[in-house]
């Protein structure tokens, strides 16, 4: 694009610089981490929580970044765009974007949400769908404001297939990114309690959700989860408005169904069945509850005009979801499953019954546990949940971390972990003393909890520990 169609895109004012003129063309990285972009990209300079990137403008411009897209100009020696918002232009920028990349080519848009598991699903139908043309899909999980557009602007006029992660911990999040690609499929996961405190209850969860459906270009495909009755609702929407729904899921009314799932230590399987066909899928990627993702990636990828068989051999190839995603570390003799990246009731209790399921007898069952975030005036019923259902399974450990986690210790004491099964502390660094000195051969180990409470980078530690 020349700057003067950047500019009209983000609704700026163009500030050339040097010998640059309107209709100097740019075409290199958008990103809003300068450490990130070299000669050739475009830096979006956007306030932050910690930081302002307009401190780093004159920086990225020494680093060959050939213009910035700012709230206000910088003594800088680049081409700059001054707009109102910078977060709202980079949306405004991915828009632009994808229109014209779409109306050039034969370009293939999905968007995926869910309380849980979108990044592994996003991962899946990626890994399915890069043996069929170029891909775009988020990296790590980004589905916000920022990293959603960012994914967007990596695509090119080569790239056949976007893939979009759509998180939000507010109403009306995923109808405005959706709203920027219109996708020709959607994916609903579920609905459940991730970020229910942010949008003050499940059903209004579901209402936000449900934007996504919302925002599926007319003729599209919505892909539904038949088993989660709050996304089944969602096909009375899909109907209105003319959409075809295809069914992933258990039931036997599914389009793409599983049945007989066995979690081992090496993996999962299932039997699948792909409208009236079976197959046998074999995951290495540990837990039944990502069976459903497969089935949501397997359906997706239909939709596109994948093969099922083709589909389930490229993801039989996954080693991992996603890094800090059911990632197995450590060895044989100390197993570390590190699943600290994000967690919510369904996930948390999803992973413990995976550990509980693949440790053997003469195996002892570690938990480690921190809280979950976002779950509002829920919180403490979610926590308690969490802590019986531990001492339910039998869990020869529970070392809970942070006191947001406390009530989930306290409850776990409370159900009769408290001859020392059960143990609390303040921080990870206590805790991994602890363990360091608790776990022997054999130990199986889940380390759990939400993003904010950084038990990932414990997980990671133990991991090292007992490679």
């Amino acid at each position: 694009m020349t700057l003067a169609e950047v500019a009209a895109a983000v609704s700026g004012a163009l500030h050339t610089a040097g010998s640059d003129t309107p209709e100097t063309v740019v075409s290199g990285t958008v990103d809003t981490d300068s450490r990130n972009l070299g000669a050739g990209d475009i830096f979006v300079a956007k306030p932050g929580e910690v930081t302002d990137g307009h401190r780093f403008v004159a920086g990225a411009a020494e680093a060959g970044v050939v213009l910035a897209i700012v709230e206000h100009t910088v003594e800088a020696d680049v081409t700059q765009i001054v707009v109102a918002d910078a977060v709202a232009a980079l949306a405004d920028l991915a828009r632009e974007v994808v229109a014209r990349v779409r109306a050039a080519g034969d370009l293939r848009v999905v968007g995926i949400t869910g309380s849980n598991g979108k990044t592994t699903t996003k991962n899946m139908l990626a890994r399915i769908l890069q043996d069929e043309g170029e891909t775009v899909a988020p990296r790590a999980s980004y589905n916000n404001e920022v990293g959603a557009p960012l994914t967007m602007l990596r695509v090119t006029e080569t790239t056949r297939y976007l893939v979009s992660e759509f998180g939000a911990d507010a109403p009306g999040k995923i109808a405005r990114l959706a709203g920027l690609v219109t996708p020709d499929v959607g994916v609903v996961l579920m609905v459940g309690l991730a970020h229910a405190g942010g949008f003050g209850g499940v059903e209004a969860t579901l209402k936000a959700k449900t934007e996504l459906v919302e925002a599926v270009r007319p003729g599209g495909v919505v892909v539904l989860n038949a088993d989660d009755a709050r996304v089944a609702s969602m096909a009375t929407v899909a109907a209105a408005r003319d959409l075809t729904v295809r069914w992933f899921g258990h039931r036997t009314t599914a389009d793409v169904r599983a049945d007989d799932v066995e979690v081992t230590a090496s993996g999962t399987i299932s039997e699948i069945t792909v409208d009236g066909e079976p197959h046998a899928l074999r995951l290495q990627v540990l837990g039944a509850h990502h069976v459903m993702n497969a089935l949501a990636a397997i359906t997706a990828a239909g939709v596109l005009g994948v093969p099922a068989a083709d589909a389930i051999a490229r993801l039989e190839t996954l080693e991992i979801a996603e890094r800090w995603r059911m990632q197995p570390l450590g060895s044989d003799r100390v197993r570390i499953i590190n699943d600290a990246y994000n967690a919510s009731p369904d996930s948390m209790a999803a992973a413990l019954r995976t550990l509980a399921q693949i440790t053997e007898p003469g195996q002892r069952k570690v938990a480690v546990l921190g809280a979950m975030s976002e779950l509002g005036d829920q919180a403490g019923e979610e926590h308690d949940r969490v802590g019986l259902l531990a001492v339910r399974l039998r869990y020869e450990r529970i070392v809970v971390i942070g006191a947001d986690a406390r009530r989930l210790f306290i409850s776990a004491i409370g159900e009769g972990s408290w001859d020392g099964e059960a143990v609390f502390f303040e921080t990870a660094d206590e805790a991994y003393g602890y363990l360091m000195g608790e776990l022997r051969d054999g130990d199986r180990v889940l380390v759990k909890s939400s993003n904010v409470a950084g038990l990932r980078h414990l997980g990671d530690r133990l991991g090292e520990s007992f490679s």
